[in-house]
């Protein structure tokens, strides 16, 4: 009998597999960063056959680290960056483009030029989302646009479209699942959020065919199975779908409206349960859907920062400051603060509550004492400030306080930069004792499909505290530290 339950992770730098067991116990959970590609200033792209080499060595890697077969995994989940845009040929399966990722900024102009039409509150109203670069309907325009035929070829039906969970799902069923469900579709800017059905005028605003488009289904469900994969036997369901921050609201177990949580990867995103009806945002905050299972949908609001770990890694890659993302903590706890530099990580513009495309990073404060321990402990106070500004609008937005900040993603194994949250929130900051949540979502939504769990009290009662950072900041260094931030937001 199939005992464990893998979870794909296709994240933005990398992939994760992890395999769980029926009590939620991690068997096994491996990681691999993959290449990004660069080819102009503000353009972001990932190569679609990469990113499936890395989740096939992840799968085939994570099954021998737990010791399994592939016949004991009783389904497959997948949750994903987002907005990320892949366009491919349905009969070969090959790409016809580098797919075009969420950081990318090359539509600034197509969004800039509908908003000047007046578009914008009609998208809003329909999707709950803003004319920003971020989403992927501009993305798939330019490639219909740019990409030799492909307008032609989308309009009889040869190519397919979707986001990066739907591509996966596509490779393992053997291009018999071209699927989505309602927590991606609803960061396209093509779906109704209230229909959760592709919208035929949005379609026509961005010149996208319905042609193209995957079926919307639950969250929850049988999708197809795997078929001709050489790291798993063909009729392994494939049962789970939701996007990244989606998925780790619901590994979060924040199942009731008003539950929040923010996870920190490559970017940081913010979700608060609203429940089964949208609500509507006047603060630049985002409505989308949080999931939808059997009877039950449930919407939330959402605040993105587009760089969080990846400025880390820009201190890594970019200047050389450190040679391993681990070391910036200690870097930055060898000075007792940031010597009054400010980083503000606009490195591929600002998202909400600013939406700034334009917006590029900025450092001030430099002077002859800086270091490189200056700049390591600013970029972590950067991050945090961020979601500050975030957590402020939301909370405005709701007209209720966070009594506790969940948190999870890689980047929270960093001490120093979830003590500096606290102290900027001024609410105490949890870390369960799985910050892979992301993945956990997925695996349960994946488990609850085909029964290997019962119900979402399992998920409940499996979530542990691992440690509650306590807000110590003085409230003077606090505001001083807030209004530095701010006068270089406004200069970004």
């Amino acid at each position: 009998m199939a005992s464990y339950v893998v979870a794909i992770d296709q994240g933005t730098t990398g992939t994760t597999v992890l395999v769980l067991d029926r009590k939620l116990s991690l068997r096994a959970k491996v990681n691999a960063e993959y290449p990004q590609h660069f080819p102009r200033p503000g353009w972001v792209e990932h190569d679609l056959e990469e990113i499936w080499d890395s989740t096939t060595a992840m799968l085939r890697r994570a099954l021998s680290r737990a010791g399994i077969r592939g016949k004991d995994v009783a389904a497959v989940g997948i949750t994903n960056q987002r907005e990320t845009t892949a366009l491919w040929d349905r009969r070969s399966g090959r790409p016809v483009h580098r797919a075009i990722v969420w950081q990318d900024r090359r539509t600034s102009e197509a969004c800039a030029r509908l908003k000047a039409e007046g578009k914008e509150s009609f998208v809003r109203e329909r999707t709950g989302l803003v004319l920003d670069p971020y989403f992927s309907g501009t993305k798939v325009e330019w490639l219909l646009e740019h990409v030799k035929g492909a307008a032609a070829r989308a309009e009889k039906g040869d190519l397919a479209f979707g986001t990066i969970d739907t591509f996966l799902a596509w490779r393992l069923t053997g291009g018999a699942a071209h699927v989505t469900d309602p927590s991606n579709a609803s960061r396209t800017l093509l779906m109704n959020l209230r229909t959760l059905a592709w919208d035929p005028q949005l379609l026509g605003l961005f010149r996208v065919p319905a042609a193209i488009l995957p079926t919307i289904r639950r969250s929850s469900e049988v999708y197809g199975t795997t078929k001709g994969l050489k790291v798993l036997p063909d009729g392994i369901p494939v049962a789970g779908i939701a996007g990244d921050q989606q998925a780790a609201l619901f590994g979060q177990a924040c199942f009731a409206p008003g539950d929040a949580k923010c996870t920190y990867g490559t970017g940081a995103f913010i979700l608060a349960n609203t429940g089964g009806e949208p609500v509507f945002s006047s603060r630049g905050l985002l409505t989308t859907v949080a999931w939808s299972l059997p009877g039950e949908v449930a919407y939330a609001l959402e605040g993105s920062a587009f760089i969080a770990g990846a400025a880390v890694q820009w201190l890594r890659d970019g200047l050389g400051v450190i040679a391993r993302a681990g070391e910036v903590e200690a870097l930055a706890r060898s000075v007792p603060d940031a010597g009054g530099v400010v980083f503000v990580p606009a490195l591929t513009g600002l998202g909400a509550p600013h939406w700034r495309p334009e917006a590029r990073g900025l450092i001030t404060g430099i002077d002859r004492g800086t270091t490189a321990a200056h700049l390591a402990r600013a970029a972590l106070e950067g991050i945090a400030l961020q979601i500050y500004d975030l957590a402020a609008a939301m909370q405005a937005e709701s007209g209720k306080s966070f009594p506790v900040f969940k948190v999870d993603g890689g980047a929270t194994a960093n001490n120093l930069l979830l003590q500096t949250q606290a102290d900027l929130l001024g609410v105490p900051v949890e870390r369960p004792r799985m910050v892979e949540t992301t993945a956990l979502g997925a695996a349960f939504l994946a488990g609850l499909a085909v029964g290997f769990w019962k119900s979402r009290d399992e998920i409940r009662k499996a979530w542990k505290k691992d440690r509650r950072f306590v807000p110590r900041m003085a409230a003077a260094e606090r505001e001083s530290l807030l209004a530095r931030w701010h006068r270089a937001v406004s200069m970004a």
